[in-house]
């Protein structure tokens, strides 16, 4: 037992030792495959960076090379628009040649045709003083008819045709002069012709009246003798000697009764100006309370000037007025209204611009409802500003300075002339009041018709204005204001068209050309000294910031 024990210890011994060996031959071997393994993913992960790299190669090659063809591209694009922008430019300097030829021609043209025109512009002008003339003795010879209203109470005495008539041969003047403003100055035919037909006519009329007048004055005269002769009698009859002795001689009764009727054109007169005052307080008053803080107050105004337009009594002063009580108070109440409109502008628009808006409110208003008032603004602004028109006076050979002044609508007292800058104040307060008018409407009526005076009439201005020469500060005061008030709504009614105005505005009408030029004309920064750019600059400023 002892012997097989050591067998099997020692056979056990061998067989660990083979078991060991054994083992460290497959760790050896293990480890030799593992290093194979290890080589062969370092060589396979070589290789792949390799092939990563050589592919990355390619990708920058291939871009690059678009790259390079694209620039190409674009080289080759940029010398076709150079070249045609050379051919433009080439083509752009031949009609510029041919379009100063053209314009250096019309000039010599124009310069040519100067004297004859100029010439015939003077004879015109001549021949519209004269009309001027005419119209202003035909109204003397109508006030003259309008004083014959005293014998109106004469029996047999209609003058009513005589007015009539009167009326109608004014008309036919100022038809005349209408006529002749509209297609340019009047011809001495023109004068002829309103002197043959409206003057010698007038004349023949009044002459007419007159000898109307005295046959009616002789009957009334035999009227009131027969009546003071039979009432004689008659008191003679029932009392007797005595009372014929202490009865008047009816030469003296004639004299009372003469002189009682020359006492009734004294009385009526009183009572048309007494008339007279309250209508134009009542129209005057209610005018002068619109304000920039008028608010609801407005429609209140305006309901108290369109019923007194309309006929209605109004209350003035603690007194009932109405334009029925004369014949021509309607008429008086629009000029005055009018005229009043056109004053707030001048006044209290150039001092307050917010004021603008709430006056034209009414006004446009009441130019809606009733028409011949609107055409009475029209006629008070053109007349305070002429440049609403516009228009330019122009100055003619031998007028004195204080003339001239008074013609573009300076103030002149005493032959001192008002300042430049009051001057200016006022005419950007009525066109201001003009630029109101053309956008606004009454709010508390329908406005399903078309505006008495729209839009257009502004954009006709604005184009006709930019076509004129302007006039040192006042053309730049002028298109500030307007633009200021109505620009907006312009440019939402036009648009691009608007658009196209500013920038002919900034680009053309601006610069200061070349005084050699002879085709630019006189523009506002060629004629506006240093002194008086203020008005230049502030609206060169504005269109900046609102058109840039």
């Amino acid at each position: 037992m002892a012997l097989q024990s050591l067998w099997g210890i020692k056979v056990e011994g061998c067989i660990r030792m083979y078991e060991l060996v054994h083992r460290m031959k497959a760790v050896e071997s293990l480890r030799q495959w593992q290093e194979k393994q290890e080589r062969k993913v370092r060589a396979f992960s070589e290789m792949a960076s390799e092939q990563l790299k050589r592919l990355d190669e390619w990708e920058e090659l291939k871009r690059h090379k678009e790259l390079q063809d694209l620039r190409e591209v674009m080289e080759k694009s940029s010398r076709e628009a150079l070249g045609h922008q050379e051919k433009l430019k080439a083509e752009h300097r031949h009609r510029a040649k041919i379009l100063n030829l053209k314009l250096w021609e019309g000039e010599q043209q124009r310069l040519n045709q100067v004297e004859p025109e100029q010439l015939q512009k003077e004879r015109g002008q001549i021949c519209l003083r004269g009309l001027c003339a005419l119209q202003e003795e035909v109204l003397h010879l109508i006030q003259q008819l309008d004083t014959s209203d005293q014998y109106r109470d004469l029996p047999k005495a209609d003058l009513s045709a005589f007015r009539a008539r009167a009326n109608q041969l004014c008309g036919l003047i100022s038809g005349v002069i209408r006529a002749t403003y509209e297609n340019g100055f009047p011809t001495a035919r023109d004068r002829a012709v309103a002197e043959s037909s409206a003057l010698q006519k007038m004349r023949n009329l009044l002459t007419a009246l007159q000898q109307e007048i005295t046959r009616a004055c002789e009957a009334k005269r035999r009227q009131v003798e027969e009546e003071a002769r039979v009432k004689q009698q008659e008191s003679q009859v029932q009392q007797g000697p005595k009372v014929c002795e202490e009865s008047p001689a009816p030469s003296q009764g004639l004299g009372r009764k003469q002189n009682a009727a020359m006492c009734v054109p004294t009385v009526f007169f009183g009572q048309v100006r007494k008339i007279k005052m309250d209508l134009q307080k009542a129209t005057i008053i209610p005018v002068s309370q619109i304000s920039a803080q008028a608010g609801s107050k407005l429609k209140e105004i305006f309901d108290k000037i369109h019923g007194l337009l309309s006929g209605k009594s109004v209350q003035s002063c603690g007194c009932s007025v109405s334009i029925t009580l004369h014949p021509q108070g309607l008429d008086f109440v629009q000029y005055k209204l009018a005229e009043k409109f056109v004053k707030q502008g001048e006044e209290e628009v150039a001092s307050h611009r917010e004021a603008a808006f709430p006056i034209t409110a009414v006004a446009s208003g009441i130019w809606e409802f009733h028409p011949k008032v609107g055409t009475l603004i029209l006629a008070h602004l053109h007349k305070k500003c002429p440049y609403s028109v516009p228009f330019y006076p122009a100055f003619k050979e031998g007028m004195a300075s204080e003339d001239y002044q008074r013609m573009l609508s300076y103030q002149v007292e005493d032959s001192k002339v008002e300042q430049q800058g009051t001057f200016l104040k006022r005419m950007s307060g009525m066109i201001r009041l003009y630029a109101a008018i053309i956008q606004l409407r009454w709010p508390y009526e329908s406005q399903q018709e078309a505006h008495p005076h729209g839009l257009h009439h502004g954009w006709r201005w604005l184009a006709q204005i930019l076509n004129m020469e302007p006039l040192p500060e006042v053309t730049a005061t002028l298109l500030f204001a307007f633009l200021e008030v109505c620009g907006n709504a312009l440019m939402k009614e036009y648009q691009v068209q608007f658009w196209k105005m500013i920038l002919l505005l900034k680009e053309d009408y601006f610069p200061r050309y070349n005084s050699l030029s002879r085709h630019s004309g006189v523009w506002i920064e060629a004629i506006t000294s240093l002194e008086q750019m203020g008005s230049f600059r502030r609206l060169q400023q504005f269109l900046e910031v609102r058109c840039p």
